[in-house]
């Protein structure tokens, strides 16, 4: 017996995903504008034309250097590129899955939760374990869509 994808689209659960999507994304991209802020305020750039801005020639030279705090913001924002991307395309496809309304919800929590803990973990910073913990929350729940993901094809 065929199944029909219609049965398993719950259009609630799409409409709650691409809420949370939209939180996370606008949260990685804040962080670019985190970044610029700290560049700016600890007069450190990576790039000629940034420093020349702060002086030229050998005066510019000592802006061109990398500051803990930019590196701090830097790091958060590689971590969210290595785990929102993954989580945006594994949600999408879980929120087609025809999983119950609120275990999705759950789900889309916990991983928000997560990101925003993991962010304000490094940028305090917190002692560890707490960002350890609040990454591997995310991890976890990006692994239980794929779980579930997996069922349902093997079902089909």
């Amino acid at each position: 017996m065929k199944m029909d994808l219609r049965e398993f689209i719950d259009l609630e659960v799409v409409v709650v995903y691409i809420k949370y999507i939209i939180i996370l994304m606008i949260k990685m991209m804040l962080m670019s504008v985190v970044t610029a802020y700290y560049r700016m305020k600890n007069k450190a750039f990576s790039n000629p034309e940034d420093a020349a801005s702060y002086g030229k020639g050998e005066q510019a030279k000592k802006y061109l250097r990398t500051d803990p705090d930019v590196e701090r913001v830097r790091r958060i924002h590689l971590n969210d590129l290595e785990n929102i991307i993954p989580f945006a395309i594994v949600g999408f496809l879980y929120s087609l899955s025809g999983v119950p309304y609120s275990t999705a919800v759950l789900h889309y929590r916990l991983f928000l939760g997560s990101r925003i803990f993991h962010t304000i973990a490094y940028l305090v910073p917190l002692p560890q374990p707490c960002r350890g913990l609040a990454w591997l929350i995310g991890y976890l729940v990006t692994f239980s869509m794929i779980y579930k993901l997996i069922l349902v094809s093997l079902a089909m």
